[in-house]
């Protein structure tokens, strides 16, 4: 029975081990990702961000937060794991080695008469005939006496001095850390045993690896269902329109899953009716447009007419129950939309290159949803008013006169304080605090600078089939000096970061993409030092050279640059005039471009014999250049495992970009 009790302690240390192997790296990732969204809810203050209530929760809301039921579980197992620590604590107090010195209130090699008088002073204490309390009695057997007894017989004190037992040498005691009951059960725990085991290290394992499954068979990386990403590149074609992208946009699986009820027929025809300016039906055929639109699926209808209603910034005259899948449907957005910009920019013809039109689109799409602007606003005939309207205090009527009167809005950016805040007076009435609200997102409105190169990494001019190099620097200013930032949306219901897409293409063919963001300066700067780092390795230069090149990478990042490198495949002889686009997904008007001309050589250099040089063979220097094109445009490792069934996932396995997702 003792063997029993001293296996039965080990128990709660396995389970507090157990609880605390998970339990402290999860509650480090949850408070730093906490601390982490509070240093990035850098937002403008406006009053129209503060009405919001996007940065500002109530107790209620703040308390449901807490009351998460991650944070519950959390909080729950670390008082399971404080309870384990004080028990095991008092358990080792209980269970510490006999000490017969230590018992007795004496320093080690105390002599015969010291040992009996601590003996004598202690019984007057704890001898049952003193004190009839059953504890003291138990602890004057147990330990008083047995000390004394080990201190003054020759033979026991012998032991002590040389093993540290009184009874002599010990051996070593293996203990199974199990519940005290099992092992009570004498020969009926084997049972329970087996099934201890089973659970744990076979069960256990299985489930988390299901689940694991389960969620890799019908999810990407960014949580879009695979189903999803499968229409999105099925329905992609080369010259879609931002009107035509939306309906691609719609087709996503987590669209289609959203709940029509029988209640919502009546509340979806006046949607409609008060949207129908807005969706792109056609006036010739407007009758069989709209049979059309109503023969979609009902969830589809659904979604595009709430889309619509923040389009037009009207989604405060919807019902309740249609407020939840408001929000339903504008939280899917952020990340549909960045999944539909792959399936646009990835390889979609024997060149490799993807499709420039629907990307642009795609990123229209994007800061429509973000700002609340209709579509209409970013149509030809009245583009200059659309990034107006993402100003506070900004509607239609405001938008054009105030662009009657400056022109355009980079125009008005330019302006002084004085002249604005005069023209924004007089021209669009507003007030003084009005005014100190447009000002503050002027601030926050990014400008940006691209610097971009193409070349092949130790040789002069690109030649037929080399793996070129491009390196592109964007550099971010915003008046206020930030970098990092959140954007100005207090009509887009969910916290969103600013992100950017770097896109080099010719004529409507995407040759390199990628997506930036400024928030991260640190993972920023440490992309930056490798990337240059190896950049300048394989120029051959020296030690001194290379070093300071990184540090001068490192200031411009620390400055507001972001470094975007990556490799291609050059393309066949010839003079190829390219452009190179940074799009903002939230900001409209601070979209730049720039103009980059490449001429491509007619193969001279030996390939055959370069590859000999460095012991490679043809199929070994094809292999190379394989694995560098899908070093740039393969999807995260966890799509590429997946293996996924139709054309779609084929072509993506070498054709996604070199940054993959995060979350």
């Amino acid at each position: 029975m003792v063997e029993s009790e001293e296996n039965g302690v080990l128990f709660p240390i396995f389970i507090l081990t157990i609880i605390a192997i998970p339990l402290v790296p999860y509650t480090f990732v949850k408070l730093s990702r906490a601390f982490s969204k509070k240093q990035r809810s850098i937002h403008c203050q406006c009053l129209d961000c503060d009405r919001s209530g996007k940065y500002k929760r109530s107790v209620s809301q703040r308390i449901s937060t807490f009351t998460s039921c991650s944070n519950l579980t959390v909080v729950l197992l670390w008082f399971v794991m404080i309870f384990l620590i004080f028990y095991t604590k008092n358990i080792s107090r209980e269970s510490q080695l006999f000490e017969p010195f230590g018992i007795l209130g004496l320093e080690p090699g105390a002599s015969d008469s010291q040992i009996k008088k601590a003996y004598r002073k202690l019984s007057i204490q704890y001898h049952p005939d003193k004190n009839p309390d059953p504890e003291a009695n138990k602890y004057f057997v147990e330990s008083i006496a047995k000390a004394y007894q080990a201190l003054t017989d020759p033979l026991s004190r012998e032991n002590f001095e040389k093993y540290g037992h009184p009874d002599g040498r010990q051996g070593y005691k293996l203990g199974i850390a199990l519940p005290q009951f099992i092992l009570d059960l004498n020969g009926e725990s084997g049972g329970l045993l087996l099934l201890f085991t089973v659970g744990l290290c076979i069960l256990l394992p299985l489930v988390v690896a299901s689940i694991y499954l389960w969620r890799s068979s019908k999810y990407t990386g960014n949580y879009v269902k695979l189903q999803t990403r499968q229409a999105y590149y099925e329905l992609m074609k080369p010259s879609l329109t931002t009107s035509k992208v939306m309906d691609v946009f719609f087709k996503a699986a987590e669209y289609t899953e959203i709940p029509v009820r029988k209640t919502d027929d009546e509340s979806l025809k006046q949607l409609f009716a008060s949207v129908k300016s807005e969706l792109s039906l056609d006036p010739k055929k407007m009758k069989q447009d709209e049979a059309k639109f109503w023969k979609q699926d009902p969830a589809v209808i659904k979604a595009e007419l709430l889309v619509q209603k923040q389009l037009t910034r009207e989604s405060a005259v919807l019902s309740p129950a249609l407020q939840s899948d408001f929000r339903r449907v504008l939280e899917f957005a952020p990340r549909l939309l960045e999944d539909l910009m792959k399936m646009a920019v990835i390889p979609h013809n024997e060149q490799g290159h993807g499709w420039l039109s629907p990307a642009l689109g795609v990123i229209e799409l994007s800061q429509c949803i973000v700002q609340a602007v209709p579509l209409s606003a970013r149509k030809s005939s009245s583009e200059d008013t659309a990034p107006f309207l993402q100003l506070p205090h900004f509607n239609e009527t405001i938008a054009k006169k105030i662009a009657l009167q400056v022109g355009s809005f980079k125009e008005f950016q330019e302006l002084s304080l004085e002249e604005r805040s005069k023209v924004l007076k007089e021209v669009a009435g507003l007030s003084e605090s009005d005014v100190a609200d447009v000002e503050k997102v002027l601030e926050m409105i990014p400008s940006l600078k691209i610097e971009v190169t193409c070349k092949t990494a130790g040789e002069e001019g690109i030649q037929e089939g080399d793996v070129t190099t491009v390196q592109a620097w964007i550099t971010l200013k915003r008046p206020n000096g930030l970098v990092g930032a959140v954007p100005h949306s207090p009509h887009f219901p969910f916290h969103k970061e600013e992100n950017f897409w770097v896109i080099l293409a010719d004529s409507n063919n995407v040759w390199f993409f990628q997506k930036v963001s400024f928030m991260d300066e640190a993972e920023a700067i440490s992309t930056a030092s490798l990337a240059v780092s190896e950049t300048m390795e394989s120029l051959g230069a020296s030690v001194e050279a290379k070093n300071k090149a990184v540090e001068e990478a490192v200031e411009k990042v620390k400055s507001g640059s972001r470094l975007v490198m990556g490799r291609l495949l050059a393309p066949a002889e010839g003079t190829y005039n390219l452009t190179c686009f940074c799009l903002s997904d939230a900001w409209i008007g601070c979209d730049q471009k720039t103009s980059l001309k490449v001429e491509v050589l007619k193969r001279t250099r030996d390939v055959e014999g370069e590859a000999a040089e460095e012991g490679m063979d043809e199929d070994e220097e094809d292999e190379l250049e394989e694995e560098d094109y899908e070093s740039e445009y393969s999807e995260d490792e966890e799509d590429k495992k997946r293996g996924s069934k139709k054309k779609v996932n084929k072509k993506e396995s070498s054709s996604e970009e070199s940054g993959s997702d995060e979350d």
